[in-house]
């Protein structure tokens, strides 16, 4: 029986930011499609959120990794040239289509894997879905506000939809339809997705289950670089069965190789192809919804870092913010600020700053100082303004020569 292998918990740390792309040193030329292809199918999974305090989350990842890119170069991977398809992944997200075939049984099980209103619709009024179906094949892409429903009076809901919307949303699930574009106010546009995606992946074949599941599997193993079963089964919002079984399968296969992480509690399993950087020197702010910290044990497990975020937490609980960004640099996450695009005053406001301990806050708040101006330049904003809220927020005014504001 072979020997499993001990990784120090730096090391597994290392690897876990290499395989997210955290490594690499950012881009000294022009960033364009070329790079961003690259990253997209390196993490397979890049998260959309609707919130747009800062910026659209789906557009942050590349930033934090390769830096200021052009926004449009992005769409185009997903409305023009459809290299990239949406579909609900870890939660909605952007894909590589080469994965499409791969989420099909997830699609047929729509019955099993659907929510709420989405299936109520469909339960309810089937001739209605179907005919919102012919429409689109009929008229071509829909948006669910040309619909003339009405929306249900829902306070407190965030998935308020009118039953038109819950219907191409059932569709879409279902995949039937397809998401063609995001408008300017990021609303999706639906079409069939003969009419959007490669004729090469609409015609490829659909694999099993099993083997879609095992695919998945070894796409979150290769973004993750090492992680535990938990870890692996949420990249793709896996059932404990798949995943277990898959994992298992591609173990014997030698795809993942056991591993103890000094202080995890728990077994984990290396991509035999990762990287084993001997160091990485990133500086990163992260979207509250990047892969690298989207499941937070798994953030608190490899970093010490405890991150939750407060968006739905009444204001006054707040501990750390609304929109709250950690920081990472080097390999460590060393702080954390709560920011806000205030496009009306033309300024990046750090409305709160945070050290970890035992951090050496002159140099985080320099290099944090640095990539604030860089995310303003890149989120077309001319200055940073830093409120007086936190216990980082002197070290960073004075990193940033600017005055602060009284929270």
């Amino acid at each position: 029986m072979t020997a499993v292998e001990r990784l120090p918990a730096a090391l597994a740390r290392r690897i876990a930011l290499a395989a997210q792309g955290f490594a690499d040193p950012r881009p000294a030329t022009a960033i364009g499609t070329r790079q961003l292809r690259r990253l997209t199918d390196r993490l397979s999974v890049v998260q959309i959120d609707s919130v747009n305090v800062l910026s659209r989350s789906h557009y942050l990842p590349a930033f934090s990794r390769l830096g200021p890119y052009p926004r449009p170069a992005l769409d185009a991977l997903s409305n023009r040239r459809h290299e990239l398809f949406e579909y609900w992944a870890h939660e909605a997200s952007f894909l590589p289509v080469r994965l499409h075939p791969y989420l099909r049984w997830r699609m047929a099980a729509a019955h099993q894997e659907a929510w709420g209103s989405m299936t109520r619709v469909q339960r309810e009024r089937p001739e209605y879905v179907a005919a919102l179906l012919d429409r689109v094949k009929s008229d071509g892409p829909i948006r669910a506000s040309q619909l003339q429903e009405e929306r249900p009076n829902r306070p407190g809901s965030m998935w308020n939809w009118h039953a038109g919307k819950a219907g191409l949303e059932y569709l879409f699930f279902t995949g039937a339809l397809t998401a063609t574009a995001r408008t300017a106010g990021f609303e999706r546009v639906y079409d069939l997705p003969e009419r959007v995606l490669p004729a090469e992946i609409v015609a490829a074949p659909t694999p099993d289950r099993a083997d879609a599941v095992r695919e998945l599997v070894r796409a979150a193993a290769r973004a993750l670089g090492v992680a535990t079963e938990t870890d692996l089964r949420d990249y793709f919002r896996l059932s404990p069965a798949d995943a277990r079984t898959a994992i298992a399968e591609l173990a014997h296969a030698g795809e993942l190789q056991p591993v103890e992480v000094a202080g995890w509690s728990r077994p984990a399993w290396l991509d035999p192809a990762a990287r084993r950087p001997r160091w990485v020197r990133a500086r990163a702010l992260l979207s509250p919804f990047d892969s690298l910290v989207w499941e937070r044990p798994r953030v608190e497990r490899i970093f010490g870092f405890r991150y939750r975020l407060e968006i739905y937490t009444p204001a006054v609980k707040r501990v750390h913010g609304y929109y709250v960004l950690p920081f990472l640099l080097g390999d460590r996450l060393v702080a954390r600020v709560d920011l806000k695009a205030d496009r009306q005053a033309g300024v990046l406001r750090v409305q709160a700053a945070h050290a970890e301990e035992r951090t050496d806050r002159d140099v985080v708040a320099a290099a944090l100082a640095d990539e604030l101006r860089l995310m303003a330049g890149w989120v077309e904003l001319g200055d940073v303004a830093v409120v007086e809220r936190g216990d980082l927020w002197p070290d960073l005014s004075r990193a940033l020569r600017v005055p602060s504001s009284p929270a």
